[in-house]
């Protein structure tokens, strides 16, 4: 177990979390488009505003890749093969020409120079990488200065049944290939150490507010 944000979270790996979205990859859209699809559109609403040149980390399926104005030039990494698969069907499928590209890449290793993109989007894959931290890191040193960071994501619940709930589900955070008890102290304590960056919006999201959106400003 991690010790992170103050909690105690499963340990997770790459190999991991690509055999979780190998096993994944063909139900996705259908077990997760109706849920996330609040959250998704909030982040492509953030990076539409902002537009440039944008890497999607942890880009999956593609659902996203629809929500963003056609002069957004967009840039996608994921680790699982299997759901990139079905992202470049989905771009030749709907002639998604502003994706210039899609491939496997770790979030926590992005083979990209630094500030080589205007905005770094990230929906629903924080709590899915084995060391959030240095996740966090690369996308602020592949971010220009004065560009965004955009991130969606579940944040585990304090306190109640739902924190209850996700309390067992951390016990299969393995094979479920994400932590549901994932803290916000783990992104908030990494801004407040970092003296380039600003938490310029957090807000709860639909359904429920099980996911939270942040905006993250990377300083001049």
């Amino acid at each position: 177990m991690s010790d992170m944000g103050g909690r105690r979270l499963a340990d997770i790996t790459n190999e991991n979390v690509e055999a979780a979205y190998a096993r994944w990859a063909p139900v996705y859209d259908a077990a997760f488009t109706l849920v996330m699809n609040p959250g998704r559109k909030a982040a492509a609403a953030a990076v539409n505003r902002l537009g440039g040149r944008v890497l999607d980390v942890g880009v999956g399926t593609g659902l996203e890749l629809p929500m963003f104005d056609s002069n957004v030039r967009v840039v996608g990494v994921d680790l699982s093969e299997p759901m990139l698969e079905i992202a470049r069907k989905r771009v030749a499928r709907q002639n998604l020409s502003n994706v210039e590209d899609l491939r496997v890449m770790d979030a926590m290793n992005l083979q990209f120079a630094d500030g080589a993109f205007d905005v770094v989007v990230s929906p629903f894959v924080i709590t899915t990488v084995p060391d959030p931290h240095r996740t966090l890191d690369e996308m602020a040193r592949v971010l220009r200065p004065g560009g965004e960071i955009v991130i969606v994501n579940h944040i585990g619940a304090d306190r109640g049944p739902i924190a209850a709930i996700e309390a067992l589900m951390e016990r299969r955070a393995e094979k479920l290939g994400w932590r549901p008890q994932f803290p916000w102290e783990i992104i908030g304590g990494w801004i407040d150490a970092r003296p380039d960056l600003a938490l310029l919006e957090r807000r709860r999201l639909a359904p429920l507010g099980l996911f939270t959106l942040a905006r993250i400003h990377k300083g001049r």
